[in-house]
């Protein structure tokens, strides 16, 4: 059994969260640290805070560098709204619309029979 020991990577001697390794096994044979990049909680709905799909979980700076489908979605508020709350804004957007039009309706009724 060989010495299955590494070395570090960089400057940082201890295990934090910002310093973690995972052990590689190389063709050669020999063990290397290779460092873990930290995980990004991604992008949220504004609305109902769920994690928005279709959206890549990168830090805030690596946004930048992905092509414009990468970073949004095609559709009304795509960045920022979950599909389903967007479709309840269209809905209650409506039904409000709706509303008013039976509001008006009835007052024009009740101003007729006068």
């Amino acid at each position: 059994m060989g010495d299955n020991r590494v070395v570090r990577p960089g400057r940082h001697s201890y295990n934090t969260k910002s310093a973690r390794i995972r052990t590689i096994l190389t063709p050669g044979g020999r063990h290397v640290a290779q460092k873990i990049k930290k995980t990004t909680k991604g992008p949220r709905c504004s609305d109902c805070k769920c994690s928005l799909p279709g959206i890549k979980h990168l830090k805030s700076s690596a946004y930048k560098n992905l092509k414009k489908r990468e970073r949004t979605v095609s559709r009304a508020y795509g960045g920022s709204a979950c599909g389903g709350c967007v479709r309840m804004r269209i809905v209650r957007a409506f039904l409000l619309e709706e509303q008013k039009a039976v509001k008006k309706l009835l007052a024009e009724r009740a101003s007729a029979k006068k």
